[in-house]
This record gives structure tokens, C-alpha cells and sequence, in this order.
């Protein structure tokens, strides 16, 4: 388990996160989303070891991340700005990784290039942004982490190779009882791949659910009265967004859909549909309600 408890991290008079709390369990694919500057891979950096928090703690196991080696081995973390050696070729990698991870699996590596499609012996720098990428996912992976930090993880990726990833995951987590951290601006890929997510907004978290009770729990509904009438209709119920033209009434609502549906009933509606949202739409009313939208700039 990882578990973040009051983690504040400054770089200078700038706070990256601010007393951050949450904890990550073993055996998941966890999303993190939010804002640019959000915190989400100073987070990472801070799980992966590579920072130390300015107050509070990360620990992986119980353990505090920073100053274990034997956890450190442990984690795996592929940044959204990747590195490789000058004229470094996958095997010239494979060696350094292979130096750093004492469980690094050469025949994995193999298997994964292969499965790939990537040449080991060429030279990274002529690779593609994507094929850069693919890269950095096999020599991680081929360190039979416990604990894989992906930040931007199908940045660059074709949708061919976002499923092998993805498929690639998921057979860690079930296989082996990985945990996965997965951080992207694309939320499609999110609501596809995790099981839970969390939103970051400057630096603090939001919330943290099961993406599909989240799914569940914040929803569209459309309706219509043959009266006049006003948003006063959904009163008792937390109301995030309410648009009415004509008689037609688009609300998004947070809370039990059922309840909201006998409420409207109870009132004869003319029309009532009640509709999931995608993960994305959950994102932005989420931003809204935190001032976080742009609506007047164009």
C-alpha cells in the first residue's frame, strides 16, 4: 500500500501539494487527474523517491520512501519527459536498468520488445515520440516492479498501442498484484483503464472513488412540466449545472438516481431521461464547482 499522510511539497515560495492525504491499495490501477499544476507528478515523484516531502510522509509497505533502497527497488517510475542515454540503444538501457533493479528480467525485455515491434539495438534517438515512449514502458516493466508510476502514460501512443499497454497493466496487476499509478489528461484512457481515481487541485485532493460509483453518483438529468416552473423543482437535491430552455430542463446532480427519479416523478413530468456521464464531463462539472472553468475568455 502506498499511503501519502499530510505530504506538503515547496519548491521555494510555489506549493506543490499541500497536506495531501490519501492512500493507494495494493493490487489497483489508480487515476490521478486534475489541473495543470495540480501536483500530480511532484505526487509521483515524491511515491518513486525522487523527492523528499517538505512535511509529512510517503511511505510504500510502512515504509518511508526516500531513504530505502530496498523500497526504491520496488517502484518503477516512467516521467511524461523521458530520458534515455546519448546514443543510447534499448540494450545499452536494459544494462543500466538492469544495474539499478536486482530483479530485472531479461527475458521479459525480450518478450516485451518483441511484442512491440521495437529493435533493441537501434539507436533511441531516431525512434518516434511513441515508439520513445513504448520504450521507457518495456525497460520499467521488464523491472518486475510492484509499483509502476506512469505519468502521461499513452502520451504519443496510437490506439493499437494504448490497448497492448493496457493489456500489458492489467496483466502485472492480476498476475502478479501490482499496483498501478496512472496520471493522463486524456480521461477516456482513464475511464478505460483504472478502477479508482483521484482528483488533485492545487495540490489537495478532491476526491477519491471507484470510478464507477463516481460514474454512478454524479449523472444528467433531462425533463420537462407542462407548468411553468424553476430549479426550485430539484430543491433537497445538490445541484452542479442547470440549463432550462423552453419548457426542457438540463440539470447535472449529484447524489442517488433513484431518489431523483421519484422526485420528478411524483410531479407527472412530460419528459424524464436520466443519463451517465462520461468521465470527462464528471471532470469539468467537478472543475466548475471549484471555480476552475474558462468560460468568458473567448
Amino acid at each position: 500500500m502506498i499511503c501519502a499522510e499530510q505530504v506538503t511539497m515547496k519548491f521555494g515560495q510555489f506549493t506543490a501539494l499541500d497536506h495531501l492525504q490519501c492512500s493507494i491499495p495494493r493490487g489497483c490501477v489508480y487515476g490521478l487527474v486534475g489541473s495543470n499544476g495540480a501536483g500530480k507528478s511532484t505526487f509521483m515523484r515524491l511515491i518513486a523517491g525522487v523527492y523528499r516531502p517538505y512535511a509529512g510522509q510517503v511511505t510504500v509497505e510502512g515504509v518511508p520512501v526516500y531513504d530505502s533502497p530496498e523500497v526504491k527497488e520496488k517502484v518503477v517510475f516512467v516521467p511524461d519527459d523521458l530520458f534515455f542515454l546519448p546514443h543510447a540503444s534499448m540494450d545499452r538501457m536494459a544494462e543500466l536498468y538492469e544495474a539499478n533493479y536486482a530483479k530485472f528480467n531479461r527475458t521479459r525485455y525480450a518478450e516485451l520488445s518483441d511484442g512491440f515491434g521495437l529493435d533493441r539495438k537501434a539507436n533511441i534517438g531516431t525512434f518516434s515520440k511513441g515508439m520513445r515512449r513504448q520504450a521507457a514502458i518495456i525497460l520499467a516493466l521488464s523491472t518486475m516492479p510492484d509499483y509502476i508510476l506512469f505519468d502521461e502514460t499513452f502520451d504519443g501512443l496510437d490506439p493499437v498501442m494504448r490497448n497492448l499497454v493496457r493489456k500489458v497493466i492489467y496483466g502485472d496487476v492480476e498476475e502478479r498484484n501490482a499496483t498501478a499509478v496512472i496520471s493522463s489528461h486524456s480521461l477516456r484512457d482513464l475511464e478505460d483503464t483504472c478502477d479508482q481515481l483521484a482528483l488533485l487541485h492545487k495540490g489537495g485532493l478532491i476526491f477519491e472513488s471507484d470510478i464507477e460509483n463516481l460514474k454512478t453518483n454524479l449523472f444528467k438529468v433531462q425533463f420537462a412540466f407542462a407548468g411553468d416552473y424553476d430549479k426550485h423543482v430539484l430543491d433537497g437535491v445538490e445541484v452542479l449545472s442547470w440549463v432550462k430552455k423552453g419548457s426542457v430542463a438540463n440539470a447535472i446532480v449529484r447524489g442517488d438516481r433513484e431518489a431523483v427519479r421519484a422526485k420528478l416523478t411524483a410531479d407527472s413530468p412530460l419528459l424524464l431521461d436520466i443519463l451517465p456521464l462520461t468521465l470527462e464531463e464528471i471532470f469539468i462539472h467537478e472543475m466548475e464547482a471549484l471555480g476552475y472553468a474558462f468560460h468568458d475568455v473567448l
